[in-house]
């Protein structure tokens, strides 16, 4: 055939006033305002949308190649069992495991020395299968045993994800000064950043507003807020501006409505590159997202595949570099069984290599209701990041509760939706299982774990932001 064929030919341009009549039609006279709602930040989401409602684009993910970083999380408490499950996961799919560490207030598998981290990842090729750290206020313990594991591949992109804000955001204490505890955490990163020059040193996370019941917008101004908190530790401990920036990875939650998480992620990258831009410098943003844990449910907890399967779709067209998915177990807070370890390791593995997810950067770039929901979003956690900033930076806002009170309050409108119908549970407030799903044991004491050696002076305090279920919240 020569030429082109012309799929519209014969048919006329359907303009915006077509549309409106036809929703008119459709609704017996109400227009397509009448179908328009607010999210959780008080977002307008439209029901048409049109290129005129729409400024310039989200900035595209980083990476380097198609797909992203399939990450597993391994948090069995006995070490031996936990070294089987990171060999089975590499060996089953996995591109790199995050390694949950318990501390205080913390759970996580038992390792109490470099020697038993060591044996721990012992087999792992470290410059080809990364290891990330999620080690709570042990944090530094932790790198120091990874640094001891991993000192034979200095190439190695690991993620020493070093976050004191959000041990101490979680717990509401901390050992010793956390303004102290952040300057030699940054120290010990520094020292790192020689050793490992391809690896991450600090994850500015927002997760624990998100976990608390806290908002998109939130979620992103804390990440932001603990970014450039980060960002001057590691400066004033000697690293260069640009490489400072370059060693952060944004931590955000993966959700299962796309409509919110997908301009989630993006939102976050405008925000970044405003930050970044600011200081000079043109660092890409890289963003580890991990499952939303308060959306995953005990009662009929199969129900929780759908919504990890939802939320890995959302991080992995947001952009997301790394994804962490959970077990759908994980609410029932049993250890999980080979089964439910696969189920959530092939999630997305059938995203990357059968949905080809990985293979557009941007899937969501031009669409005009995720442009616009992406812009709103970064103007609305950008006002929340300056009114942190405000006062006196991140850890004054923890410190003075103001953070914590505006979660609280997110929280509450969560509670009043649930109550009123508005927002919706399945398996909890809709097709609850005939049986209950047997209840989960009582909680292992967690006290028997490490804690970093306080810097000197008295501890600090703020309001916990504890994380919650949202089926906790049904009344």
């Amino acid at each position: 055939m020569d030429g082109a064929i012309d799929l519209g030919d014969g048919f006329s341009a359907a303009t915006r006033e077509d549309w409106r009549a036809l929703v008119a039609k459709t609704l017996k006279g109400g227009g397509p305002e009448t179908l328009d709602r607010l999210t959780a930040d008080g977002l307008a989401v439209h029901a048409l949308y049109d290129g005129g409602t729409v400024a310039a684009a989200a900035p595209r993910p980083s990476r380097a190649k198609p797909g992203w970083d399939i990450r597993a999380a391994v948090n069995h408490p006995e070490a031996a069992a936990a070294h089987d499950e990171i060999l089975g996961a590499l060996a089953g799919g996995a591109a790199s495991v995050l390694i949950s560490v318990e501390a205080r207030d913390h759970a996580g598998l038992r390792v109490g020395s470099a020697d038993d981290f060591g044996r721990l990842i012992d087999g792992v090729l470290t410059d080809i299968a990364p290891i990330a750290l999620d080690a709570g206020p042990m944090g530094r313990t932790a790198a120091s045993w990874l640094d001891a594991a991993a000192k034979a591949s200095p190439t190695a992109p690991l993620a020493f994800h070093l976050d004191p804000i959000s041990a101490f955001a979680t717990a509401g204490a901390f050992a010793g000064p956390i303004n102290g505890g952040i300057a030699e955490s940054a120290r010990v990163a520094a020292r790192l950043a020689d050793i490992y020059p391809r690896a991450s040193l600090f994850l500015a996370s927002g997760r624990v507003a998100h976990e608390a019941g806290g908002t998109p917008a939130q979620e992103i101004a804390m990440a932001a807020a603990a970014a450039v908190t980060y960002a001057k530790a590691l400066t004033e401990a000697g690293l260069p501006m640009a490489e400072a920036w370059g060693r952060i990875v944004i931590g955000l939650a993966a959700e299962a409505e796309p409509l919110s998480a997908i301009p989630k992620l993006r939102a976050a990258r405008l925000v970044w590159a405003r930050l970044t831009g600011a200081c000079g410098v043109a660092v890409p943003a890289r963003i580890e997202a991990r499952a939303s844990g308060r959306m995953l449910t005990r009662a009929d907890a199969w129900t929780n595949l759908v919504r990890l399967t939802c939320a890995g779709f959302s991080a992995a067209t947001g952009g997301a570099d790394a994804i962490v998915l959970a077990a759908h177990s994980e609410a029932l807070e049993t250890t999980a069984d080979a089964a439910a370890l696969r189920l959530a390791r092939n999630t997305q593995i059938i995203l990357m290599e059968e949905a080809h997810l990985g293979r557009v950067d941007d899937p969501a770039g031009g669409a005009w209701a995720f442009e616009a929901l992406t812009q709103d979003l970064a103007r609305a956690a950008w006002d929340r990041f300056t009114a942190i900033e405000a006062q006196r930076g991140l850890v004054a806002a923890l410190e003075n509760g103001a953070l914590a009170e505006q979660v609280a309050q997110a929280r509450e409108a969560l509670t009043a939706d649930l109550a009123k119908g508005r927002r919706r549970i399945v398996g909890v407030t809709d097709f609850a299982p005939a049986e209950p799903t047997p209840g989960a044991p009582p909680a292992p004491d967690l006290n028997k774990g490490h804690v970093d050696p306080p810097a000197p002076g008295p501890d600090s305090h703020c309001p916990p932001m504890r994380p919650i279920r949202l089926e906790d919240l049904v009344p």
